[in-house]
């Protein structure tokens, strides 16, 4: 897969998918539900119903790729009670993801700017 900085954004769906479904499914589910063009250079991740597996799907100028992780144990930090069916992750939250953490709630300090040092 490539780089999650080569992204220029990146997709989650928050509902579980049936993973039978393969890449004409999962970008039908692009199109349909989410309403993002899939031939841009977005990342979109899908998890399971168990939340044990993840699908990403991305075009890559001359087709579409498909990266698939599934944890032996354990599951994966998923948000269900987002308010929103998409949610828009950083990298940071991404790589939050997949070491297992649940980026919901860690959040990094915030970002300070002064106007003038005294």
């Amino acid at each position: 897969m490539r780089s999650s900085a080569s992204f220029t954004a990146i997709y989650l769906h928050r509902d579980p998918v049936d993973f039978r479904k393969w890449i004409d499914g999962l970008v039908a589910i692009v199109k349909g539900e989410m309403q993002i063009d899939p031939y841009e250079t977005y990342l979109f991740l899908f998890t399971s119903r168990r939340r044990d597996r993840i699908k990403a799907v991305y075009w890559d100028k001359t087709g579409y790729a498909v990266w698939y992780k599934r944890l032996e144990k354990d599951k994966f930090a998923w948000p269900r009670k987002a308010a929103e069916k998409t949610l828009v992750l950083s990298q940071q939250q991404f790589d939050w993801l997949l070491d297992g953490y649940d980026f919901t709630r860690l959040r990094p300090h915030q970002e300070l700017r002064f106007a003038a040092n005294f």
